[in-house]
């Protein structure tokens, strides 16, 4: 059997919930979990955060998945339906739809009226994506009132800078000056402004990276913020090579042996998820030590330096990302973000709980 494995742990991620949920205050969470719960299963992770307030999913299929599992909690639907053919599930599952724009409106008010509602308004204050204009939000408001039909408002905004220097103030404060007129519930935090801003924690806060034991900060590492990895993506050094001074390994010979080295072959590749890209030197763990990936990464191996490793050998451990190797460390190398590399697992990696 190939040894390349992701490991999941549940109690990571429950644990993970409890941070966010200290850093919550009294706010409620939604725990995000769209894209395959950023590639840790979907059934998985609703099990290991059903202490969760709410769940946040991005398609209709993801909410339908969560009620057959007999998931009684709130259901966010991050995007709203996409036309008015899906308003009905709205309904029948129970969800709580983002509207975003005026066509949404629209499409509410010629359905049929099959009861109250719940709704999420979501106001762009900067971002400049996916919301209304905030110079709207008193006719948006009024309007909503109307075709929610007894159903909940809630008022909600997505931060551009949250993970950066740039913070959230320029956002926050133009969209709460707004939004406190109405005395309705707000939803503003993600994971990087609920652990650096309490000020945006309000009545919904929506964590989503930080749930699966990765930071959103580049200068601040997970453990530093107390999160536990829940994903551990390992395989094996499958063959040994010898590589006498000058030459090259993997396609394109991208690296060169500046001197004579070992070279270890691990059973991983970009069909599996792992960055093509990643560069000469991007970290990899092998029997708990670190060294540095060498070559191109090719669809189903990777190479990585055993020269200081004399102990490694065919059948030795390698971690490519997880406990002991932060997801977020990899991605950087790698030119890209800690989400990217969790999503892109592929269906053919074998998973098991632990």
């Amino acid at each position: 059997m190939r040894p390349l494995l992701a490991r999941i742990s549940p109690a990571a991620l429950a644990h993970n919930l409890g941070v966010a949920r200290s850093h919550a205050g009294a706010a409620r969470l939604w725990a995000v979990v769209k894209a395959n719960a950023y590639g840790h299963g979907l059934a998985r992770a609703a099990r290991a955060l059903a202490a969760a307030d709410g769940y946040a999913v991005l398609t209709l299929k993801e909410a339908a998945t969560l009620r057959d599992l007999g998931v009684r909690q709130p259901i966010l639907l991050l995007e709203g339906y996409f036309d008015a053919a899906e308003i009905p599930a709205c309904y029948e599952l129970r969800l709580t739809p983002v509207v975003h724009h005026a066509e949404q409106l629209d499409m509410l008010e010629h359905s049929a009226r099959l009861g109250a509602l719940n709704l999420y308004l979501k106001f762009d204050s900067g971002m400049n994506r996916l919301g209304f204009a905030l110079g709207e939000m008193e006719g948006i408001v009024a309007r909503a009132q109307t075709l929610a039909r007894g159903g909940t408002l809630t008022l909600m905004t997505h931060f551009a800078t949250a993970d950066e220097a740039a913070g959230v103030a320029w956002q926050l404060a133009p969209f709460l000056e707004r939004a406190r007129r109405y005395r309705l519930p707000l939803s503003l935090a993600n994971s990087a402004a609920l652990l650096r801003y309490p000020d945006s924690r309000a009545d919904w806060a929506r964590p989503g990276i930080m749930l699966y034991g990765a930071s959103p900060f580049v200068d601040t590492g997970a453990a530093a913020l107390g999160l536990c990895p829940a994903m551990t993506l390992t395989s094996e050094i499958i063959a040994v090579q010898d590589v006498a001074p000058g030459e090259g390994v993997g396609y394109g010979l991208a690296w060169r042996a500046a001197q004579a080295a070992r070279v270890g072959i691990v059973a991983c590749g970009y069909a599996d998820g792992y960055p093509r890209h990643a560069p000469n030197g991007t970290p990899v763990l092998v029997a708990g030590r670190r060294t540095a990936l060498v070559g191109r990464v090719s669809m189903d191996m990777l190479a990585v330096d055993l020269s200081n490793l004399s102990e490694a050998c065919v059948g030795s451990p390698v971690t490519l990302w997880g406990e002991g190797l932060p997801v977020e460390e990899v991605a950087a190398a790698a030119g890209t973000i800690s989400y990217e590399l969790l999503c892109a697992l592929a269906p053919r990696v074998r998973v098991a709980e632990g």
